[in-house]
């Protein structure tokens, strides 16, 4: 495989009032926020719309499991499928199974420490 990570595509955390820190991050750093957090858009090398999230979410979710981290990191990956197929080879832990939506497919993996990655094959398009 080429390329396996393009960028970061997302940062999410655990807090225990995910809209007070919300609006903490908007008043003082100027975040433009909404329900979900934060989205940087950017442009690739070639001039392609891209963006990367910023998200906290609340401190009992079960979204990062079975990562007991207070944080989970989002990669934005090209060909999803041959990446978890060659990752799993390799020996990476994949956890779950991989899911597809309007915006892109995703898929997640341990590292040696038990930090849960998230993987994000995205469609860019579909927030335009």
């Amino acid at each position: 495989m080429k390329n396996r990570v393009t960028g970061l595509g997302g940062f999410f955390f655990k807090t225990k009032d995910p809209g007070k820190i919300r609006d903490w991050y908007k008043e003082h750093l100027g975040l433009n926020t909404d329900q979900y957090g934060c989205t940087f858009w950017w442009k690739d090398k070639d001039g392609n719309d891209c963006s990367t999230q910023w998200s906290p979410f609340k401190e009992d979710t079960k979204y990062f499991d079975p990562s007991e981290k207070q944080f989970m990191m989002n990669f934005r990956v090209e060909n999803l499928e041959e990446l978890l197929a060659a990752l799993k080879e390799e020996g990476v832990t994949v956890v779950g199974k991989m899911e597809e939506y309007d915006y892109g497919k995703f898929g997640w993996i341990l590292d040696p420490e038990g930090n849960k990655i998230e993987l994000w094959e995205p469609v860019d398009s579909a927030f335009l």
